[in-house]
């Protein structure tokens, strides 16, 4: 029993030091955000700041000559219609793969997998010609086009629908319902833990890109969030406590959607991962 005690004492510790050693560079951005300049690059290093600056670093970010607040309107516009999008075209996939019956439809799912296999960056190219030859080149729909569905939480819907008990849906079909309005009335409300899932990821992965943004937005009047960070590290050089109030402001509405919601997504990605 005290061996078994004294290697759960240093498995915490071990856990607990790489704990520290993964979160210090997300510690030090947030005291680098609050620091003056000069105190930034001090070593040993403060912690926790004997002066603070953390209001005129503020002010700097959010009502400087970095057109921020745009920036973060962008990203939130693209991120909420995106997620939206998503969580129609995936639950309506996952509902039909798992429920349907439709020639070649075990092919066609293993098809649509086998595409989350090829990286995105090999398929920039013929995106870029595709989005040019539509006129769509520097537009945030052109974005939000190729950012409407996800294969990966297709999946997790699909596995989580096909738990579903058929009878639900044999039920309805003898009341005359047809398959839209089961998926509507039926399949959707008993699917809300996977939906709120994907809503998340989603979400979260939206906000951070950063590859696409880039490629195919070249006004500055559309950039995004990760975008902007770019703009504050061209415009401020060497100002690294701004740099970091941006980037704080930037992860900061993920930080909070994910510690609010985290007990969600890891109910919902080990519902889908191992129902099915």
């Amino acid at each position: 029993m005290k061996k078994l005690s004294l290697g759960k004492l240093i498995t915490t510790v071990i856990v607990g030091f790489f704990s520290l050693l993964f979160i210090s560079p997300l510690v030090w951005m947030l005291s680098a955000a609050a620091k003056y300049e000069v105190d930034v690059m001090k070593f040993p290093i403060e912690w926790i700041p004997t002066k603070w600056n953390l209001i005129e670093n503020f002010k700097t970010v959010w009502l400087g000559n970095v057109p921020f607040g745009l920036y973060y309107l962008n990203s939130l516009k693209l991120a909420v219609l995106m997620t939206l999008l998503t969580l129609l075209f995936s639950s309506m996939a996952g509902y039909s793969f798992a429920k349907l019956n439709f020639p070649f439809k075990n092919g066609l799912f293993v098809l649509v997998l086998s595409f989350f296999l090829i990286p995105q960056e090999s398929t920039l190219v013929p995106r870029y010609i595709l989005i040019k030859w539509f006129g769509l080149y520097d537009t945030h729909f052109a974005l939000i086009l190729m950012g409407a569905c996800s294969i990966p939480l297709t999946f997790l819907a699909r596995q989580f629908i096909k738990d579903i008990h058929t009878e639900y849906i044999e039920a309805a079909k003898i009341d005359g319902a047809g398959h839209l309005r089961i998926y509507w009335q039926i399949i959707l409300p008993m699917a809300k833990p996977i939906l709120a899932t994907v809503g998340i990821l989603k979400f979260l992965w939206t906000w951070n890109d950063y590859q696409n943004p880039l490629i195919f937005l070249i006004s500055k009047s559309k950039y995004t969030v990760t975008l902007g960070i770019q703009s504050f590290a061209s415009q401020y050089g060497t100002s690294y406590a701004v740099i970091m109030m941006a980037a704080l402001s930037t992860i900061l509405p993920i930080l909070i959607v994910f510690v609010l919601l985290q007990k969600q997504v890891i109910n919902g990605i080990t519902m889908g991962g191992v129902k099915g």
